[in-house]
């Protein structure tokens, strides 16, 4: 009976002290709430902003371009003969007939002589001939030359003036041996390193001597999807298409060219297509052979909506902005992307003309939180447009 009796004392004890730390408990918190200060809010966080803005922009195809001469010629000799002179150096540029290469035409002065010699035989031959067959054929009376001799000396005729005109072209082949003899460029351009010395012995027809290549203009090759033929198909049939071309190790700015090609037929294997660009050169800022990035520019877009691209960020949902309202609150917007115009993005929809929307700061900034703004970009500073859309 003291036993139970202890067990409810204890428990009694415990409920007791239970109650007396709850309202001690309640009285500390009562007494906090009472003294503490306001809510904490977050401070405005600090952003850079700019403008959306409306331009004209291209509508493009980027694709990875070739440089490639506009002609190029190799030179090979058309006669054999020792090399006796060079005359130009290495890399040089080259007009069309200057003088490259002479090859020893002593040989073929003589066998130009010979020729000389076998046309006056020839001639001579048939004087004879024509003689002795007019003495035939001027006897009154017939009876006095026998038909055979008649026929024979009327051949030798014939036969003396074929072998006139033989020799006559003999002669005209040897000139021409002799003429190639001296090697001209047959193009102008620049000239490569040359595969001969002076005192080298070359074959007719057989290997090169030099290759030169014409720089101005030149061509930039390049290739479309098959999934873009459409379109490019449809944009010629309108209108000249431009070609913007640029080096990639080069910013200067992309020179003009014009789309002057598109092969007849899509590549097996690969679905793309060739088209060829010609550009201007004189400065020889583009070198055969280079790679280089091609613009292909279809159409102009008028009064796209255009924002820094450093202003959209992706999420799990797809891209989207930071657009500032009046009353200085971040919203967050959902937009879809357009094609890259240099620093800028075109927004296709989410975003208008006007809007104010964050550049730098991102990471500060909570959906409907309070921003600040610390550099604001004026409207007159929006992204530059493109040079595109400055033609246009």
């Amino acid at each position: 009976m003291r036993a139970s009796q202890r067990n409810f004392s204890t428990a009694a004890n415990l409920r007791f002290a239970a109650v007396v730390v709850s309202a001690a408990l309640s009285a500390v918190i009562s007494g906090c709430g009472k003294n503490s200060p306001a809510e904490f809010e977050r401070p405005p966080a600090p952003v850079m902003v700019a403008a959306a803005v409306s331009q004209n922009v291209p509508v493009y195809i980027d694709a990875v371009g070739k440089i490639v001469a506009r002609e190029v010629v190799s030179i090979q000799p058309q006669v054999s003969g020792r090399i006796t002179q060079i005359h130009f150096t290495d890399g040089a540029d080259v007009k069309a007939g200057d003088l490259l290469f002479t090859i020893d035409p002593r040989p073929y002065q003589a066998q130009l002589q010979q020729a000389e010699a076998n046309l006056a035989q020839a001639e001579a031959a048939l004087s004879l001939a024509k003689s002795s067959f007019a003495r035939v054929e001027s006897v009154s009376d017939p009876r006095a030359v026998s038909r055979q001799d008649y026929d024979t000396k009327k051949i030798a005729v014939e036969a003396a003036d074929a072998l006139v005109k033989q020799s006559r072209a003999a002669l005209e082949n040897t000139r021409l041996n002799l003429d190639y003899c001296t090697i001209r460029a047959p193009i102008s351009g620049r000239a490569g390193q040359r595969a001969v010395d002076v005192g080298n012995v070359v074959a007719a027809n057989n290997g090169s001597l030099l290759i030169i290549h014409r720089l101005d203009p030149v061509y930039a090759d390049f290739t479309v999807t098959e999934n873009d033929l459409t379109a490019v198909q449809r944009h010629m049939a309108k209108r000249g298409l431009r070609v913007e071309v640029r080096l990639p190790d080069d910013s200067a700015a992309a020179r003009d060219g014009k789309l002057t090609f598109l092969d007849n037929a899509v590549q097996d294997g690969t679905g793309t297509v060739k088209l060829r660009a010609t550009l201007a050169n004189a400065d020889r800022r583009f070198w055969p052979g280079r790679f280089a990035k091609v613009r292909l520019v279809l159409d102009t877009r008028a009064d796209a909506v255009l924002i820094p691209a450093e202003a959209t960020q992706v999420s799990a949902k797809g891209p989207f902005v930071y657009v500032i309202k009046s009353d200085s609150s971040a919203e967050l917007r959902p937009v879809k992307l357009g094609q890259r115009q240099g620093d800028s993005v075109v927004i296709e929809d989410g975003v208008k003309a006007g809007d104010q929307v964050v550049v730098k700061g991102q990471l500060g900034v909570t959906p409907g939180g309070k921003v600040r703004i610390a550099q604001p970009t004026p409207a007159g500073n929006a992204p530059p447009a493109t040079k595109a859309a400055q033609q246009s």
